[in-house]
């Protein structure tokens, strides 16, 4: 899998990783079996990143439960959030991440929908400084926030920004990605697929001839392979519970991406079904 640098400490972070909102939320056994072989594979095929938050429910504690002990334990990239007001409640949060998801150093730690940044921040640059998380970033998943996540990444030392974008909704690509790239920090993309909704606009058309000299086999790869081709994305994280189509989203990461020129026709494509 093809990787990108993490600019503020040149570690090499491969393209695609994984979400966990609502897929990883689960309670029986039988939900959590797939999940297992949902890690392996994203594993098989070089990808290392776990994305969550106490936001998502169970999906810490389901993370933790299905790598704790496993030989993959150490191979991936933990990534979750604090999501509450205030510091007390925040270390305390913090904490009950390491406890759900069974680390004792975080990955990344980032500040979840900016939900009382200002405090957390400062809890975050000390825990970093102290080697307990290895990574700071600031998350949002709506446009109308751009300006504000621009506005921090660019005045405030952060390692990471995450934030939506995807072939339908481009305007990250107007300031934040470039802003991105200008001040060295890491992107994360949520929301990579529409949330699914890309893929009912697609649903009986079929993948043009031209795409394939990219190695582009699905629509899943379609959409991941547009993202992955601007320089500024580090990593794509679309949420799925079943592996195959973990699988199919790994293969985007593989192979030729597309020039600027291809990134419109796609774009085009798209946006005439």
């Amino acid at each position: 899998m093809l990787t990108r640098l993490i600019p503020s400490s040149k570690e090499a972070l491969p393209v695609v990783g994984l979400g966990t909102w609502q897929t990883f939320d689960v309670l029986t056994p039988s939900a959590k079996e797939p999940l297992k072989d949902v890690l392996k594979t994203m594993h098989q095929y070089g990808g290392t990143l776990i994305d969550s938050s106490p936001m998502y429910g169970r999906s810490e504690g389901v993370v933790g439960e299905l790598t704790a002990g496993s030989d993959l334990e150490n191979q991936f990239f933990y990534a979750t959030k604090v999501w509450t007001q205030g510091r007390e409640a925040g270390i305390q949060q913090m904490n009950e991440s390491f406890r759900l998801m069974r680390r004792k150093t975080m990955d990344l730690m980032q500040i979840h929908n900016l939900t009382d940044w200002k405090t957390h921040i400062k809890t975050l640059k000390d825990w970093k400084a102290a080697g307990k998380i290895r990574y700071i970033g600031i998350t949002h998943y709506t446009d109308s926030m751009h300006g504000e996540l621009e506005q921090i990444l660019s005045s405030v030392p952060i390692d990471f920004v995450q934030f939506n974008y995807s072939i339908v909704s481009r305007n990250a690509e107007k300031r934040l990605l470039p802003a991105a790239a200008e001040h060295g920090v890491a992107t994360l993309i949520n929301r990579p697929l529409g949330e699914g909704g890309l893929f009912a606009k697609v649903r009986g058309k079929n993948l043009p001839d031209w795409v394939k000299e990219y190695g582009i086999e699905s629509w899943g790869q379609f959409f991941l392979k547009f993202l992955l081709s601007h320089a500024a994305v580090t990593c794509v994280i679309p949420g799925t519970s079943k592996p195959d189509h973990m699988a199919d989203n790994a293969k985007a990461g593989i192979g030729p991406l597309p020039d600027k020129a291809t990134r419109e026709k796609m774009a085009a494509l798209v946006a005439s079904f």
